[in-house]
């Protein structure tokens, strides 16, 4: 429905007012009103609006001006806001595309943000299946009403694996700073669910106390959820305090709504929409065949309620992504001496590991450290030793730990063969296209550049240290005239580098997502050309077990963009992923031992992944059925 202005006859499409969820709080929609009036709204070019001037009018202001009679600020600051929403055009005219950077968006994203806006009111299921760009059409959504001004006090809730995902992609593609939970400006802050505008927290974080009682006190103008089906059931700890949040805007993301029963699905509908589906009692009665949760009856009546709640893209109807990826593995043997070293440092990180983790003094060195050497002389004798000789130097440390340590380093110092280099450079003189080659560790990076550099390659660099520019001056060397890209991961976050289609992981990272970050950044929308993945595997170090398993047991580099962290998400352990490894391969007594156990991990890993795969055919059934095909 449209309005007519009458003072310039120019068609208004008018901006929806939020009705909060007040979370059992009718409090939130005056607080929302107030902090809109104190909103100052975005400079929006308009059409001219014709002023007609009334002498009598205008003498009457210019005395109250000279008597000194004057409106409050207020007044002045909602006025200048009620003619920036009288101005602003309607959602059919999207404002965030203008904002965001580095994203290619696709005509099916574009039009779920519009309809989210302007049919579903701000509040909505995103059920794209996975790879096809939840988190970008939340952002733009976002983007809209901060731009609007109607969205002030944001609020993200993610798992915790994904928080610093959150704010790197909201930063990189939407210039927006957000503060993490865990940081330590907002753990010294009084009040910082109340203070920080943009928040990320952990969902598994702030249900619990003291944080839930902290983080219900705020009215919130946009809360968004992504993994939404953790809030499958009514009685969680989650679902109530979503259920408990004031917001006047919500989104819940997630490619898998149902995994059980279609009560499931009623459960997130009444997150969004209250009485959407009515009682859970009236649901079951009307829309559930009995004896099987999994039928629905009165199907068309559900999918109308359904369509009014939940947007779903589907592969087969966008065609975004149709480039294959291709793995290949290429076996190192160590030579003598850096298999030498390799035993001789993984038994002084396994021994001083396995005391820290019994109790025991290990001498001052944390497990963190000890990881972070196993991790770094798996990628390169040069990131290794700078660890090892500060180790050493640091007075602190018991003379042993210290000796131990400088004797470590001697040897990595009279390492001379680089057998995993040797193989990079045979390999990249086979590929005739742009490669990029990954690795962990800045001094990995280093060396790599000077080495390739001296057997005539034209090399970028990216890396974390970098400023903006820089990184900007480097891609588009890679874009240009340069052949190979030497990368690390932090280095790379947010860059589009489609346009190249070859990968040397030279190191694996021993988190499974960051090795789908890395193909992710090639691998994308956008990627016209199947993408080779070569994955240099060192034998008998962590890194090689970690390939076989994520390789042989769930297929890892075939799976579709964002089904890794699904299945990882299906695991028993919620601890990260590296941690499971090192507690593994420190704590093998023998490797009969550690070949049991990391068998064992992969066994879980392939039931992690069935389990994903049965909800996957189960929700595309579902809602397949409740959802209308593309016209």
């Amino acid at each position: 429905m449209k309005r007519r202005d009458k003072s310039n006859r120019q068609e208004i499409s008018p901006i929806h007012p939020a009705a909060p969820d007040t979370g059992q709080a009718d409090s939130a929609a005056a607080a929302g009103r107030e902090e809109a009036a104190a909103t100052v709204a975005p400079e929006i070019e308009a059409p001219p609006i014709k002023v007609t001037f009334a002498p009598e009018a205008d003498a009457a202001v210019l005395n109250l001006t000279v008597s000194g009679v004057i409106s409050p600020p207020a007044d002045f600051f909602l006025h200048r806001r009620a003619l920036g929403l009288l101005l602003a055009p309607g959602f059919d005219t999207l404002l965030s595309p203008g904002a965001a950077r580095d994203i290619r968006m696709l005509d099916y994203q574009l039009a779920t943000v519009r309809h989210v806006l302007n049919n579903l009111r701000g509040r909505a299921l995103l059920c794209d299946e996975v790879g096809l760009g939840k988190t970008i059409e939340a952002g733009l959504i976002m983007m809209e009403y901060i731009l609007r001004g109607l969205a002030r006090h944001v609020l993200v809730l993610t798992p915790p694996s994904l928080v610093e995902q959150w704010r790197l992609e909201l930063q990189t593609k939407f210039n927006l700073d957000f503060i993490t939970y865990d940081s330590p400006q907002f753990r010294a802050t009084a009040s910082p669910w109340a203070t920080f505008p943009y928040i990320i927290a952990s969902l598994d974080t702030a249900k619990r106390e003291p944080h839930q009682a902290k983080a219900l006190e705020p009215v919130y103008d946009l809360v968004i959820v992504d993994e939404a089906h953790h809030l499958k059931q009514q009685k969680t700890l989650a679902y109530q305090l979503v259920s408990r949040l004031k917001k006047k805007y919500i989104l819940l993301l997630t490619a898998t709504p149902v995994e059980n029963d279609l009560e499931e699905l009623f459960n997130l509908i009444t997150l969004l929409q209250p009485g959407q589906l009515e009682t859970s009692a009236s649901f079951k009665r009307k829309y559930l065949t009995r004896g099987n949760p999994l039928q629905p009856k009165n199907a068309e009546e559900l999918k109308k309620l359904v369509r009014e709640v939940m947007v779903r893209n589907r592969r087969s109807d966008t065609g975004a992504i149709t480039a294959r990826r291709r793995a290949e593995v290429i076996e190192i043997a160590l030579s003598p001496d850096e298999a030498a070293f390799y035993q001789r440092l993984t038994t002084f990180v396994r021994g001083y590991y396995t005391a820290e983790s019994a109790g025991h003094s290990s001498g001052g060195v944390t497990q963190f450290v000890l990881k972070t050497l196993q991790r770094e002389v798996g990628s390169s004798i040069e990131a290794v030793l700078p660890t090892l000789e500060k180790i050493a130097a640091e007075e602190a440390h018991p003379h042993s730990l210290r000796q131990v340590c400088g004797v470590l380093a001697g040897q990595a110092r009279g390492v001379r063969s680089r057998a995993k280099a040797v193989a990079l450079v045979r390999l990249l003189k086979t590929i005739p296209d742009k490669v990029v080659v990954f690795t962990c560790f800045r001094a990995t990076l280093r060396f790599l550049a000077e080495l390739l550099q001296g057997e005539g390659f034209r090399v970028a660099q990216l890396h974390g240290g970098m400023r903006r520019a820089e990184k900007e001056e480097q891609v588009q060397a890679f874009a240009g005239d340069a052949r190979i890209l030497v990368s690390t991961e932090t280095g790379s976050e947010g860059r589009n580098l489609q346009f190249c289609n070859a990968i040397v992981n030279y190191d694996l990272p021993w988190n499974p997502m960051r090795i789908e970050q890395r193909i992710g950044r090639l691998h994308r929308i956008g990627q016209t050309r199947d993408v080779s993945i070569y994955n240099l595997s060192a034998a008998r170090t962590v890194e090689a077990h970690i390939l076989e398993l994520l390789d042989a047991k769930i297929n890892m580099f075939q799976l579709v963009v964002g089904e890794l962290d699904m299945i990882l998400g299906n695991l028993r352990e919620k601890r990260d992923f590296e941690d499971i490894i090192m507690d593994i391969w420190a704590g093998a007594l023998d490797d009969t031992n550690l070949q049991s156990r990391l068998s064992d991990l992969g066994d879980r890993l392939f039931t992690a992944k069935e389990q994903y795969l049965a909800v996957k055919a189960l929700d595309e059934k579902l809602l397949g059925a409740l959802l209308p095909d593309k016209e």
